[in-house]
């Protein structure tokens, strides 16, 4: 059995790897403090005093250590809740990236099979573009992760003063390709931005260009950002 992700799907992984560990931020602290329902046949979900629409992304099964996509569900599939999910499943069909389409996953002899799930929820959270998802225990060997699908939760912009660590950090995640974390990020802000060489050169909002360079290992080397005032 996979002990591992394919090179194709830890590609996509980092695509949004800089953006979406930020977004994750951005969506814990939104996140009131309570106890939380959902009512999936109205693509509802509430924590505390908020309600949000959701989707259902997919579940996973502790004891066994297999993860289920939301659109592969018997009792949910072909309904509105998984239609996010279906569209990550058609992604994965169209670019050939077969953990985004196989219906369940057996993760359970990956070194951390949790760790695994999460990175199937990260990649299917970027693949949707959602702001975020949420990881929740549906019962003593369940964990659902849902999809916000709604425009309360607040969405993270590019910060150019924090762009060196948020690039950093997101390199860091899987350490597969940092100049996939780094176009991602760019590509997900709209971001005109052109690779030269060993550096990604991009213009900023607002004017002023930030260089990214890699080292000879395709590290993350250098982030120097030309801001102006």
């Amino acid at each position: 059995m996979p002990s591992d992700f394919s090179d194709s799907f830890l590609r996509e992984t980092e695509r949004h790897a800089a953006w979406g560990a930020v977004q994750l931020e951005t969506l814990t602290a939104f996140l009131p403090e309570g106890p939380w329902t959902a009512d999936l046949e109205a693509c509802r979900y509430r924590q505390g005093d908020l309600e949000l629409r959701v989707g259902v992304l997919g579940t996973y099964d502790t004891s066994e250590g297999s993860w289920m996509w939301g659109w592969a569900n018997p009792g949910l599939r072909g309904t509105e809740v998984v239609s996010l999910a279906a569209a990550v499943e058609r992604y994965g069909r169209a670019r050939g990236i077969t953990e985004l389409t196989e219906e369940v996953l057996d993760l359970s002899d990956f070194p951390d099979p949790r760790r695994a799930a999460e990175t199937l929820a990260f990649t299917g959270m970027g693949v949707a573009g959602a702001p975020g998802y949420i990881g929740a225990p549906a019962g003593p060997a369940t964990q659902v992760y849902f999809l916000p699908d709604d425009p309360q939760v607040p969405r993270a912009g590019l910060d150019a003063v924090a762009l060196p660590r948020t690039l950093l950090t997101g390199a860091q995640l899987i350490g597969h390709s940092a100049q996939h974390v780094v176009s991602g990020y760019f590509d997900h802000h709209g971001v005109p931005h052109r690779t030269e060489g060993d550096r990604i050169v991009a213009e900023l909002p607002g004017g002023g260009a930030v260089e990214v360079t890699f080292d000879a290992a395709g590290r993350i080397a250098g982030v120097e950002a030309g801001i102006v005032p």
